[in-house]
């Protein structure tokens, strides 16, 4: 494994989902360094710090806003989180929600 590849998926796989860190090894170890050291640019998002959110400011929707679903925000924002539901589902599937919004973020840079 390249160096730089290794040193990358060690700091950053708790951003990804685990099922795609084999696909990311694979994808960073057929680039030159020059095109990995682009990836220290990229800001991933932190999945627990989404969770934390979600737990205590969620019922408003920021969690939603944060992550550029605004309509689902606002929804939140206006029903107290449909009542709760879409909190309470929220709460149990950002962690994942994160990790594809990280993995489509990579996607992009490759």
């Amino acid at each position: 494994m390249n160096e730089k590849a290794n040193i990358f998926m060690m700091s950053n796989q708790k951003y990804f989902a685990t099922d795609k860190l084999y696909e990311i090894s694979e994808r960073l170890n057929s680039m030159s360094d020059e095109q990995i050291r682009r990836f220290t640019y990229v800001e991933f998002k932190d999945p627990v710090t989404y969770l934390l959110i979600s737990i205590f400011i969620g019922e408003l929707g920021i969690d939603r806003f944060l992550m550029n679903d605004i309509g689902m925000g606002i929804l939140k924002l206006l029903t107290g989180g449909l009542c709760g539901i879409l909190w309470i589902y929220d709460i149990c599937t950002i962690q994942t929600k994160v990790k594809e919004m990280n993995y489509a973020e990579f996607m992009k840079v490759v």
